[in-house]
C-alpha cells in the first residue's frame, strides 16, 4: 500500500467518522496528502462535535503523514469552494475528490418534513454536486493553463437508493439514487478533462448509521478480517484514486469482501403497439402479463439474511410495523 498514491492530494468529505476517517487514514497511509473535511453535524445534521475533523488529522500526522483538517459544511457554496482551495494551498494542487459526507433522517412518508427532506437532500445530493463543481472548476484553469494530469472523483451512494431503496428513506434513497445518476453525467462531461468519476456504494458497513441493523454488533473471531468494518471500503476508493486506474462511469458495490458492478436502470420485459394509441383495458390486460417484481419481494430476498430467517409476508409486517411507531 506505501506510496501508491505518494504526491496526490484528496479532499476527503465526512472524514471524521466512519467511512470517511477509514478512507482519510488510509489514502494518507498510501502517501497522499489529505484535506479532512467534517462539518462535525450528528446523525440528522444538527449541531454535533466540530473537532472530529482534527482528530483525524492528529491521527495521520501521529502515523508520519500530512494532512490538513477543514470544518466547512458542503452544502454552503463558499465552505465548498475553501475546501478546494485549502487543498491547492496547502499542498500545491488537488488531484481527487472523495464525497462522502451524509446525514439521515428516517421517517415515513406521512410524517416527513420539508427541512428534513430538503436537509438530507442538501448533504448528500447538493453537497457531492458542490465539492464536485468547484473541484473540476479548479481542474478546467489547469487544463486551460496547459497542465493536464490525472483527475479523479470517487462519490458515495448506498444500496439503499440503487438496489434496496428503504421503506421510511424516502430523502435519502432520492438522494443516493441521484448521486449514482450524477456520477454518470459526469463521467461522461469530464473526460475531456482528464477526470475519471466513479461511485462506490458501500453495504453491510458499521456506522453511526447503520448501529442499529440487526447483526451489526456481531464481530468475527480474533485475528479474522471483519467484513462490517469501514475499512473494507478505503482500498477500493485508493485503487479508484490511482492515476492508473482507467475505470470512468462505475457504480462498485461493496459488501465486505465482494465487490460488484451496477448496472443501474435497464429495460425489461415490454409490450408495443404501434397502429393506434393503446386503450386502457388492452393495458390492464397486457401489462399485468409481464413479469412484474413486487417491491418487497426485492427487499426481503436482499435483506432478509440481516433479519434472521423470516418469510417475505413477514417481513413486509415488520416493516410496516416499525413505520407505525415513528
Amino acid at each position: 500500500m506505501t506510496g501508491e498514491l505518494t504526491g496526490r492530494t484528496v479532499l476527503v468529505t465526512g472524514a471524521g467518522r466512519g467511512i470517511g476517517r477509514a478512507e482519510a487514514l488510509y489514502l494518507a497511509a498510501a502517501g497522499a496528502n489529505v484535506v479532512v473535511n467534517d462539518h462535525g453535524v450528528q446523525i440528522d445534521g444538527s449541531k454535533g462535535d466540530g473537532g472530529v475533523a482534527g482528530r483525524v488529522v492528529d491521527e495521520i500526522r501521529a502515523r508520519g503523514g500530512r494532512a490538513v483538517a477543514d470544518t466547512g459544511s458542503v452544502t454552503d457554496w463558499a465552505d465548498a469552494q475553501r475546501m478546494v482551495d485549502i487543498a491547492v494551498e496547502e499542498f500545491g494542487d488537488l488531484h481527487a475528490v472523495v464525497n462522502n459526507a451524509t446525514i439521515e433522517v428516517n421517517k415515513g412518508l406521512e410524517r416527513l418534513s420539508e427541512a428534513e427532506f430538503d436537509d438530507v437532500i442538501a448533504v448528500k445530493l447538493k453537497g457531492t454536486f458542490a465539492v464536485s463543481r468547484w473541484a473540476v472548476a479548479y481542474w478546467r484553469t489547469q487544463v486551460d493553463a496547459g497542465v493536464r494530469v490525472d483527475r479523479a472523483i470517487v462519490n458515495t451512494a448506498s444500496g439503499s437508493g440503487l438496489l434496496n431503496p428503504l421503506p421510511t428513506q424516502t430523502n435519502y434513497a432520492a438522494a443516493n439514487a441521484g448521486v449514482a445518476a450524477m456520477t454518470m453525467v459526469h463521467a461522461l462531461e469530464l473526460r475531456r478533462l482528464e477526470v475519471r468519476v466513479n461511485c462506490i456504494s458501500p453495504s453491510m458497513v458499521r456506522t453511526r448509521l447503520t448501529n442499529s441493523v440487526p447483526s451489526m454488533d456481531q464481530t468475527p473471531a480474533e485475528g479474522e478480517l471483519d467484513p462490517k468494518d469501514p475499512i473494507v471500503v478505503a482500498p477500493v476508493v485508493a485503487y479508484l484514486l490511482n492515476e492508473q486506474c482507467p475505470l470512468t462511469g462505475q457504480v462498485l458495490s461493496v459488501r465486505g469482501g465482494r465487490i460488484a458492478i451496477n448496472h443501474g436502470w435497464t429495460l425489461g420485459a415490454q409490450i408495443t403497439k404501434d397502429e393506434s394509441l393503446w386503450t386502457v383495458s388492452e393495458l390492464a390486460e397486457n401489462l399485468t402479463a409481464l413479469p412484474l417484481a413486487d417491491p418487497f419481494d426485492r427487499l426481503a430476498s436482499t435483506l432478509g439474511d440481516a433479519f434472521g430467517s423470516v418469510g417475505r409476508d413477514e417481513f413486509e409486517a415488520m416493516v410496516n410495523a416499525e413505520l407505525d411507531k415513528r
